[in-house]
C-alpha cells in the first residue's frame, strides 16, 4: 500500500475518525467500505463531503478513513473535521475559506454526566407530597 501524503484526525462526542488523504480519483473508504454503503443518508454524506466540495477538490484525492465509537451523527462530523484539518496541511491557503464555513472548529459538546440522587443529568424523581 502507498505513503499517505497526509493524516489527520477528527472527534466529536465519543466519536474519532483517523483520515488518510492519498493521490487518487476521489474515492471514499470508510472502515473498508465505500461511503455510500458506510453512510445511508445523504444528509451525512453531504456533511462528511462539505470541506472537499467548499474548497474543490473533491476528485484530487482517494480518503482511507478509519471510524471509531460513537453514533452516526457524530461518526459524521469528526470525519468532516478530519478531512478539513487534513485539507488544511496538504494546502495552507485554505485556510481561510475552510475558517469562514466553521470547518475548523472542533464541536466540544459532550453529554452531561448523570448526578446522584437523579434519574439523569438534571431530571429528578417525581415529587410526592404524601
Amino acid at each position: 500500500m502507498p505513503k499517505p501524503l497526509v493524516q489527520s484526525t477528527g472527534r466529536r462526542k465519543e466519536s474519532v475518525a483517523r483520515v488518510r488523504f492519498f493521490d487518487g480519483s476521489g474515492q471514499v473508504v470508510l472502515n473498508g467500505r465505500p461511503l455510500e454503503d458506510f453512510f445511508p443518508t445523504m444528509a451525512a454524506r453531504m456533511r462528511v463531503l462539505e470541506p472537499l466540495n467548499l474548497t474543490q477538490t473533491q476528485g484530487r484525492y482517494d480518503i482511507n478513513a478509519t471510524l471509531e465509537g460513537g453514533g452516526t451523527t457524530g461518526q459524521a462530523d469528526a470525519l468532516r473535521l478530519g478531512i478539513s484539518r487534513g485539507l488544511l496541511e496538504l494546502d495552507p491557503e485554505l485556510r481561510p475559506t475552510l475558517k469562514k464555513a466553521g470547518m475548523l472548529t472542533r464541536d466540544s459538546r459532550i453529554v452531561e454526566s448523570k448526578k446522584y440522587g437523579l434519574k439523569k443529568a438534571r431530571k429528578a424523581p417525581q415529587y410526592t407530597k404524601r
